[in-house]
């Protein structure tokens, strides 16, 4: 273990090392007190050239499912204090926000609520008392948009984008300056946008619980945008990967991603006993495990003593029996449920992808009047990877 961690902590010395000129340059920061503004930033002042009387919107009206979506005109957002107007060019669609227009994910919400939790734009406008930011510069945030930093608390839902505050499907969004993160130079809009909650919780799983270094074996399960995310970072990290998928197209793509052990687990319904084989007998470090309670006992069942598992969500539906705990306390086993993650969480992520030079994987990318249409492609499940929504 000692020389474990040794490994470890080289290993980040050096990535430290070669990330630094990238934050001294400033393509990824916190937009925290401190930083040079203009004069008008300094002040809390606000241009009207920056404000627009009426913007277009999404709202999800009644919440019976996708035909609730609807496009509005409604007076344009200004920003209060410490917080930025930001012009939206791209949003990253993810399951959630399915279960949301549906009614099925907290409860209902307001009809007017604009939805989707991921997007990224431009800073238009800003309130009184920001002076991190200024207008123009290309920014992110998370879906939790109080979650700075530090440990998970359930109050973050509280100012959860595109579920208890108004999200990325409209022309304008508000948020808190302290929840923005300044987007790299090298990553497009529909590149961060797609990297937020997906990519958040691929990485709280991968690097905060995992602890992840080169030469460990990660397991993935389906072709989603956690999934997809997942195989991405863990190869950047020199791990290998191990995922599933009931088609043999997708599993193709995936090998050409980096995968290197993929599993058909309708021809091969004992999955993890196949994924165990190809792996040299040997169990997996890693799970990312993003169906849920009905598949957790053969993800367990395909653990190497100490492995880590993070469980996501409820995907697959209830088991059908209780799952088999046997090989977690058998193999010394973590496991552990991961609500998504912070900004700081979103700042590593990205400084990580500049420097390894990592592009999330868009599986398409629709016009923004073309969101219902975006979410009806989510719904069946044919992608791999993200679903981008792109305003020009």
């Amino acid at each position: 273990m000692e020389n474990i961690d040794h490994q470890r902590r080289l290993a980040l010395a050096t990535t430290a090392a070669a990330l630094g000129s990238t934050v001294a340059l400033g393509s990824v920061a916190t937009l925290s007190s401190g930083s040079a503004v203009d004069s008008a930033t300094a002040t809390g002042s606000s241009t009207s050239a920056a404000r627009a009387s009426t913007m277009r919107a999404y709202q999800i009206g009644t919440q019976q499912g996708i035909g609730s979506l609807s496009l509005i005109e409604r007076t344009a957002p200004t920003p209060g204090a410490g917080e930025v107007v930001v012009e939206m060019r791209a949003a990253a669609l993810n399951h959630r926000d399915l279960d949301i227009l549906s009614g099925r994910y907290g409860g209902r919400k307001p009809a007017e609520r604009v939805p989707v939790g991921d997007g990224a734009g431009v800073v238009v406008d800003i309130g009184p008392g920001v002076t991190a930011v200024q207008r123009g510069e290309r920014v992110t945030a998370p879906h939790f948009t109080l979650w700075t930093d530090g440990d998970y608390d359930p109050a973050i839902f509280a100012a959860d984008a595109g579920n208890t505050r108004d999200g990325w499907l409209a022309e304008r969004i508000v948020l808190p300056a302290s929840s923005l993160v300044r987007i790299p130079e090298s990553l497009s809009f529909e590149s961060a946008a797609a990297l937020g909650a997906a990519g958040i919780t691929a990485w709280a799983v991968l690097e905060t619980l995992g602890r992840i270094k080169a030469g460990d074996t990660v397991l993935t399960l389906g072709t989603g945008g956690v999934a997809i995310l997942t195989l991405q970072i863990a190869k950047m990290c020199g791990a290998r990967v191990a995922i599933t998928s009931s088609s043999d197209d997708k599993l193709a793509l995936c090998r050409k991603l980096g995968a290197d052990i993929t599993v058909n687990y309708r021809k091969q319904p004992a999955w993890h006993e196949a994924v165990r084989a190809a792996n040299g007998g040997r169990g997996v470090d890693i799970v990312v495990e993003t169906v849920g309670a009905s598949s957790l006992s053969q993800s367990l069942a395909a653990c190497a003593p100490n492995a880590r598992v993070g469980l996501l969500g409820a995907l697959g539906g209830p088991a059908p029996a209780p799952p088999n705990l046997g090989p977690l306390i058998l193999n010394n086993v973590i496991l552990k449920g991961i609500t998504s993650g912070s900004r700081r969480n979103l700042e590593d992520l990205l400084r990580a992808s500049v420097a390894n030079g990592l592009t999330p994987h868009i599986d398409r990318v629709f016009a923004f009047d073309e969101s219902a249409q975006a979410l009806s492609y989510l719904a069946t499940g044919e992608h791999v990877g993200k679903i981008v929504i792109r305003r020009s």
